[in-house]
């Protein structure tokens, strides 16, 4: 499904002679000023779809803390819960673009004040019409203290939004922003009912499905939503999700039939799933990373030679060989993996020398000393990331011990809290998003603490830069900022393992995430 284009007369020819220069794809999910994007949901190449049956589907953990607000969702659980009970403005597709969902159109001649008009017919699943109100109610709650939502530094880039007619609303931005419609369609933007506060134990959305059990830490319950929006979906009748932390205890349940979904295998159990014959693996080359996080506010992980001699002791194609069996891409110290549009392939690899990090270290006067590294099954693959590094360590007299903790708690007691330790980021398809939420100066999420006013005054330029080769120029130049300043160390990028009973069709790889960046739920149909 790729989005098709219409543009003014007046734009036509500018347009044209960028795209013979590389500059424009239709593809990339940049809406230029002064079009219009229209989508169909059709895939008239698949195979026609089967209606009817119910699934199970395993994450990989549930908590007490799960959520059925958009605004407050923040793991893998909580946002395939989100994607089959909400819609948004746009959703993701293959390409790392946006397609339209509830939108019928965005327009902008500025990229910064924004014209929504709304798909028409559409109603949430206590009856009530979709109107512009509730769309604006939905934008603007990201900015109340109250909601204490996870994108609030996302959306405080929204100026003011108001109603502009009886199926349409403008979004004004603090500053122009071509990426706002890939940002609308990350799972936190879904739109809820204007006036909804209680999200306890309810959920009145527009999505696939309508909510009939939520039981926080246990599971969730839906039900095919039949006044769903998008003709002849959603086309299973009911779908169970599930948490299961331990993966070989997801890989059991999957070959032994008790679920028909599996998601974040180990690379060592692909070949136990897929001799199985009845079951399979879909690979997602993503942006997933596990990254080591030097802290810049802390002894010794403030020290910049300390931090490059870190960075020159990870072996990356060992790191991508031994833990993840060739499931992975090397990476070079930024979140921007090979495949995105505004990758950095001018960069030079860092490569793993130990001699360099011997150098670094004796200048730092770090040479013999004691450094203590916590891990956890939490962000995956760092216990064996850890190991290799202590052994890299023996080799240039740095001695890091390793506290493996467990995952349980992990994201609210160790992450961020200790000089070295480890993160792990789900893939974003808009850099402005990943930038803001985990680098500029003041994101919620600055796993390292690093400050860097150059970087975040080109994060802000180039926010509004409609000139595609400017654009990538300065996201270049941040991936350099990041790769060559920021205390985070990105070995590899991990291609997603998603584990699947054969019977189940409908579905492809979206680089946001696993199963199609958590969106399967629209999209499958059982074969049975």
């Amino acid at each position: 499904m790729k989005p098709e284009y219409r543009f003014s007369d007046s734009r036509r020819a500018m347009l044209k002679a960028m795209g013979a220069a590389g500059l424009v794809s239709a593809a990339s999910g940049l809406l230029l000023p002064g079009h219009v994007v229209a989508q169909t949901f059709e895939d008239t190449q698949a195979p026609t779809p089967k209606h009817g049956g119910s699934i199970r589907v395993a994450s990989t953990s549930v908590s007490t803390k799960d959520t059925l607000d958009p605004a407050k969702a923040s793991l893998s659980t909580d946002y395939m819960r989100i994607y089959m009970l909400y819609s948004g403005l746009t959703q993701f597709n293959r390409e790392l673009g946006a397609d339209l969902s509830l939108a019928e159109a965005l327009e902008s001649d500025d990229q910064q004040v924004w014209q929504i008009t709304l798909r028409k017919g559409v109603t949430f699943h206590n009856g009530k019409s979709l109107t512009p109100q509730d769309v604006v109610y939905s934008l603007m709650r990201h900015k109340d203290p109250a909601t204490t939502s996870r994108v609030a530094s996302i959306a405080a880039q929204f100026t003011y939004a108001k109603v502009s007619g009886p199926n349409s609303l403008t979004l004004t931005l603090a500053s122009p922003n071509a990426d706002l419609p890939i940002i609308l369609a990350s799972a936190n933007f879904c739109v809820v009912a204007e006036g909804t506060k209680d999200f306890t134990r309810t959920a009145n959305g527009t999505g696939p499905y309508t909510l009939a059990e939520f039981s926080p830490g246990v599971r969730t319950i839906a039900r095919k939503n039949p006044d769903f929006f998008k003709p002849g979906r959603p086309f299973l009748d009911e779908i169970e999700l599930v948490g299961i932390a331990d993966e070989s205890s997801r890989v059991n349940a999957l070959l032994s039939g008790d679920i028909q979904m599996a998601l974040a295998l180990n690379p060592r159990s692909t070949m136990r799933v897929r001799s199985s014959g009845n079951c399979d693996v879909m690979q997602t080359e993503s942006g997933l990373y596990t990254n080591l996080i030097m802290r810049q506010d802390v002894y010794p992980t403030n020290n910049p030679d300390f931090v490059l001699a870190i960075k020159y002791m990870m072996d990356r194609p060992l790191i991508k060989r031994a833990l993840f069996r060739g499931y992975a891409t090397i990476a070079n110290d930024h979140p921007v993996p090979p495949g995105h549009r505004y990758y950095n392939a001018d960069l030079p690899q860092r490569p793993y020398d130990l001699d360099r990090a011997r150098y670094h270290l004796k200048k730092a006067g770090m040479t013999g000393a004691r450094v203590p590294v916590f891990a956890s099954p939490a962000a995956e693959g760092s216990t064996d990331m850890a190991a290799l590094l202590q052994l890299a360590g023996i080799e240039t007299d740095l001695k890091l011990g390793i506290n493996r903790v467990p995952a349980d708690g992990y994201w609210s007691n160790h992450w961020m809290k200790h000089p070295l330790g480890f993160g792990n980021i789900n893939p974003r398809a808009s850099l402005d998003e990943l930038f803001s939420l985990f680098y500029k100066s003041d994101a919620p999420w600055n796993e390292s603490g690093w400050q860097n006013p150059q970087f975040d005054q080109l994060l802000l330029a180039a926010r509004g830069e409609g000139n595609e080769q400017v654009r990538k120029q300065m996201y270049g130049d941040m991936q350099t900022l990041i790769a060559e300043q920021c205390g985070v160390s990105i070995p590899v990028f991990l291609n997603i393992i998603d584990g699947y009973d054969k019977r189940i069709k409908g579905f492809y790889p979206i680089p946001t995430g696993g199963f199609m960046g958590y969106s399967f739920a629209e999209h499958v149909w059982l074969d049975a």
